[in-house]
């Protein structure tokens, strides 16, 4: 699928749909669905490096576990995300070299005692050794033999066999599709019984946590490529070095045609100093792209600070969640406080700084306005391009537009006068359509074919096999400062 921006200069050689946004030929169109979220994480259980779709918080603690200990980020950054209200969200496990899986060797019961059945959790980390294992008589028929798993003292699982063999154990184990825990394999004579333990426990499990490194989050960049996603957050507090990567990588996938954004954050510190209002703001001014997002409050939930890095998450889930009508700006938010309250003046600093600000005006915690890093628009920009609310309603033309021109005019219809005409009359469907949403101005769009191109004051020849379109179109935008005058007699 190719797609993206052109340039008069250099045109595009793929076959696909091309578009430049101008200030003054913004568009949208509504429809698709949206609001896909990825979150790279840290975790003691769960698949690595994997895309795990979560839908609630036992889908965290089924597929990755609560902890939060020992550099583990999973739980909070995808609870937060959660609490956005992302339509989707998907979870990549990220681990070093040193990630191994907990494991134990169980023996006969021979006069020798042999190695016989290895255990081995079904994913590297830390949680799989407070797994441990019972091996007795089974209570229907002593003649063959149970196994009992536990995770502390919660009873996971119990296995019984078939024949009294460690074999027949190691099939039961393994042929259980419930079972989300363990893998067993007989490492010696499976024809002979286990010797009885209890609570054997796994050992040797390492999350892989500790060596990672900004080369890790780099290489995940290749694996969301080949996902379909809207929104990308961080699980914690990352250098300017890996923001710089991945906002060049965000820039990268926007130029080609993908409506990405990525939210960022700071550390607990950055986010309670005294100056955190000019950390904030270096670090929007450093990125500097309306398809960055950088937060910078920390917020209070249930006793627990997070940091704006991790409120990023939040932040991510509420951006993919909302529709194309809706804005950020001054957005209810489920937490208690914010870990430090910024004056007015610095407020004010945060708006005019593309940083992302969360206050308590006394009974709520609200997003203060919906804004992106974006504080010198480029050529072509305005201060439209300021506004998230605004980018996702071009990107959503975007990519709309783009699906609809490959599934029914690229390659299958005539670049003919008739053929131009049709496409036009698409567009403004559309168009319309996005106008009964209140996205744009119901009087105030139109769809012709380029001037530069067509027509008397053409300057320009477009090849038999290219098109070349102009929308015009006014976006709304919600109301967000008022002004009165109060007259007294």
């Amino acid at each position: 699928m190719a797609g993206g921006t052109w340039e008069s200069t250099n045109k595009p050689v793929l076959p696909g749909l091309y578009m430049n946004f101008k200030a003054q030929a913004a568009s949208a169109i509504q429809g698709g669905a949206r609001g896909t979220v990825i979150i790279p994480v840290k975790a003691d259980w769960g698949p690595v490096r994997e895309f795990v779709e979560i839908g609630n918080e036992q889908a965290i603690d089924d597929r990755y576990s609560l902890s939060r200990e020992n550099g583990v980020t999973a739980y909070d950054a995808l609870y937060l995300a959660l609490l956005g209200g992302p339509k989707k969200l998907l979870a990549y496990r990220l681990a070093d070299s040193s990630a191994a899986p907990a494991s134990v060797t169980l023996q006969n019961s021979a006069s020798q005692p042999e190695d016989t059945l290895k255990l081995e959790a079904k994913y590297p980390g830390r949680r799989g050794n407070q797994f441990s294992v019972t091996i007795q008589p089974s209570l229907a028929d002593p003649s063959v033999q149970e196994l009992r798993l536990y995770e502390g003292a919660k009873l996971l699982g119990t296995y019984t066999g078939t024949d009294g063999t460690a074999a027949s154990l190691a099939e039961q184990v393994n042929r259980d599709s419930n079972n989300q825990w363990i893998t067993a394999s007989v490492v010696g004579d499976g024809n002979t019984s286990l010797e009885e333990v209890s609570g054997a426990g796994l050992s040797g499990g390492e999350s892989g946590i500790s060596g990672l490194t900004n080369a890790d989050y780099i290489a995940m960049q290749d694996a969301a490529e080949g996902q379909e996603f809207n929104v990308l957050a961080l699980d914690y507090a990352a250098d300017m070095a890996l923001l710089q990567s991945f906002s060049a990588w965000v820039k990268r996938l926007r130029g080609e045609g993908r409506g990405v954004m990525a939210v960022f954050g700071g550390s607990k510190a950055d986010d309670t100093a005294k100056n955190a209002a000019d950390l904030a703001a270096a670090r929007s001014l450093a990125l500097n792209h309306e398809g960055i997002i950088n937060v910078g409050t920390g917020v209070r939930l249930a006793g627990n600070d997070y940091s704006s890095a991790l409120t990023a998450a939040y932040v991510a889930g509420l951006i993919a969640g909302q529709r194309l009508n809706q804005s950020a700006t001054y957005a209810v938010t489920p937490f208690e406080d914010v870990t430090r309250r910024w004056t007015r003046s610095e407020q004010e600093s945060a708006v005019n700084n593309g940083v992302f600000l969360l206050f308590f005006d006394g009974r709520q915690v609200k997003a203060l306005r919906g804004i992106n890093t974006l504080v010198s628009p480029a050529e072509g920009q305005n201060n439209a391009w300021k506004k998230i609310r605004s980018i996702r309603v071009m990107d959503a033309i975007q990519a709309d537009l783009q699906q609809a021109a490959e599934q029914t005019y690229i390659g299958k219809v005539n670049n003919t006068e008739e053929g131009r005409l049709a496409l036009i009359g698409a567009v403004k469907e559309y168009l319309g359509q996005l106008s009964l949403s209140q996205v744009i101005e119901t009087d105030g769009y139109d769809v012709i074919l380029d001037p530069a191109y067509y027509g008397d004051s053409a300057v320009n020849t477009p090849d038999p096999d290219q098109v070349f379109l102009q929308w015009n179109v006014k976006l709304t935008d919600v109301m967000e400062q008022l002004y009165g005058t109060f007259y007294v007699q």
